[in-house]
C-alpha cells in the first residue's frame, strides 16, 4: 500500500472496526491522570514556571475514541477542547465518552491531520499521541500541526520507536504473510495472529516478549489488531526521530521521561567513558543511549513554537522572590511518600513535606522560608522532581 489515500482508507477501516483505545466509558471524570496533558504541569515541565494563562485551545490531533481528549478536558477546566480522528466510528465513541463524564467543553471534527488547517484559528497545547506513526507521510502531518501551533505554545508527541519493537515488526509480517489475500481483513488478522502465539513454543521469543511486556493489554482485540495487524506503521530511531523533529520547524524542548535519558545510569561506573560522551553532540549521545539500552519502545516528547521563556532559578534572589505552588499531579500528597513527573517513588523530609504545604501560591518562597527550615538546594531539588511550580515575582 503507498498510496495515501488507499492507506488513509485502510486505517479509518481498522478503528471504525476496532474503535482504539478501548478503555471503558464512565459516567464520572477518568480516574487519575496524565501530567502530560495537564496544561499547568506540562507548561512547568517544559519552561520552569507556571504559565500566565489557562483559558487556552488545546487540539487533540488523532484522538481516537476519546480517552486522550477526555483527560485534556477534566485537567485544564478553562480550556476549550477540539478532537479531531479519521475514523468516524472511533470518532462516536469519543462523542459517547464526554458526553457521559461531562465533559462538555469539546468539539469534534471528522478530519485527517492533513486537513486540519480547516479549523480556525491556532492552539496553544497540541496533544498527538500514537498518530503520526500511522500516516502514510509522518512529516507532512507533523508539518500540518505545527501551523496551528501559537507562537509559545506546546505540542505534545508520542511516536513508536524500532529497537523495542523488534519482535512486533516480526509478528506484523509473519500474520500479513499468513493473511495473504485476506490482508485488510482485521478480525480474520486478529484471529491469526492468536493462534500463531498459541501454536509457537514456549521459549520462543516472539513468545516471551509478548507474555513480558503486552500480554495483559493484548487480551482485548482492539489492542492486538492495534499493535499486529495496523496497515501502516513507521517506527524511529533517534536518528529518523530528529529528522521528524527538524522537519516541523519548531523547538524540541526535550523528552518527557528524561531519567531514561541519563547516560550515567548506563555508564556511571565508567567515568573514562561518560568523558568520551560529553565530546559527543546531544543527539549522539540520544543515540549511544537507545544503543545501549534497547528497550525503547516508544518516544514522548515537547515540541514548541517560539517565542519559549524558560525560567532561570540559579539567582537565589529571584528564587526567593518566586511564588511557589503544588504541581497540580502530584500523586500521594500529602505524604512523606510521593510519585514523582516520572511514576518513581520519591521520599521527602519533614521540612520539605511542611514546605509543601505552605506553597499556597500567594507567598513568596522567601516568606515560607521564614517559618520552615530548607536550604535553597532543597527548594531546588523540589522543583526538580516537578513537585512545585513557580511563578516569577
Amino acid at each position: 500500500m503507498s498510496d495515501p489515500q488507499t492507506v488513509s482508507s485502510a486505517v479509518a477501516k481498522l478503528y471504525d472496526t476496532y474503535p482504539f483505545p478501548p478503555e471503558p466509558i464512565l459516567d464520572e471524570p477518568p480516574p487519575g491522570y496524565n501530567w502530560r496533558w495537564n496544561w499547568l504541569a506540562a507548561y512547568s515541565f517544559c519552561t520552569g514556571r507556571k504559565p500566565a494563562k489557562q483559558n487556552i485551545r488545546i487540539l487533540d490531533a488523532g484522538c481516537g475514541s476519546g480517552v486522550g481528549t477526555e483527560y485534556l478536558v477534566h485537567l485544564n477546566p478553562q480550556a476549550q477542547v477540539v478532537g479531531i480522528d479519521l475514523s468516524a466510528g472511533t470518532l462516536a465513541v469519543a462523542k459517547e465518552r464526554c458526553q457521559r463524564s461531562g465533559a462538555n467543553r469539546v468539539e469534534f471534527h471528522h478530519l485527517s491531520l492533513y486537513d486540519v488547517e480547516q479549523l480556525p484559528g491556532e492552539f496553544d497545547l497540541i496533544n498527538c499521541v500514537g498518530v503520526l506513526h500511522h500516516l502514510p507521510d509522518p512529516i507532512r502531518g507533523i508539518q500540518a500541526l505545527a501551523k496551528k501551533l501559537a507562537p509559545g505554545g506546546l505540542m505534545h508527541i508520542f511516536v513508536y520507536g524500532e529497537l523495542g519493537r523488534w519482535e512486533i515488526q516480526l509478528m506484523q509480517k509473519a500474520i500479513a504473510l499468513l493473511q495473504n489475500e485476506k490482508r485488510g481483513d482485521y478480525r480474520d488478522g486478529v484471529q491469526v495472529g492468536r493462534k500463531i502465539f498459541a501454536s509457537l513454543p514456549d521459549n520462543n521469543r516472539l513468545v516471551k516478549r509478548e507474555k513480558e511486556r503486552w500480554a495483559m493489554e493484548n487480551q482485548r482485540d482492539e489492542c492486538f489488531a492495534d499493535m499486529y495487524v495496523h496497515p501502516q506503521e513507521v517506527d524511529y530511531n533517534i536518528d529518523t526521530l530528529f529528522e521528524l523533529i527538524d522537519a516541523s520547524g519548531l523547538e524540541f524542548i526535550g523528552f518527557s521521561n528524561p531519567c531514561f535519558w541519563n547516560l550515567d545510569r548506563l555508564l556511571g561506573k565508567a567515568p573514562e567513558l561518560i568523558e568520551r560522551a560529553e565530546e559527543l553532540s546531544q543527539r549522539q549521545r540520544y543515540r549511544l543511549i537507545e544503543l545501549l539500552d534497547p528497550e525503547v519502545t516508544h518516544y514522548e516528547f515537547f515540541l514548541g513554537r517560539p517565542p519559549i521563556t524558560k525560567a532561570d532559578w540559579s539567582n537565589d534572589n529571584a528564587l526567593l522572590q518566586a511564588i511557589p505552588e503544588l504541581n497540580p499531579c502530584i500523586d500521594g500528597f500529602p505524604s512523606q511518600v510521593l510519585f514523582n513527573y516520572d511514576y518513581q517513588v520519591i521520599n521527602i523530609s519533614t521540612p520539605q513535606l511542611e514546605f509543601l504545604q505552605k506553597c499556597d501560591g500567594n507567598s513568596t518562597l522567601a516568606e515560607i522560608l521564614a517559618s520552615v527550615q530548607l536550604t535553597l538546594d532543597e527548594i531546588r531539588s523540589l522543583i526538580k522532581q516537578q513537585l512545585v511550580m513557580l511563578t516569577p515575582n
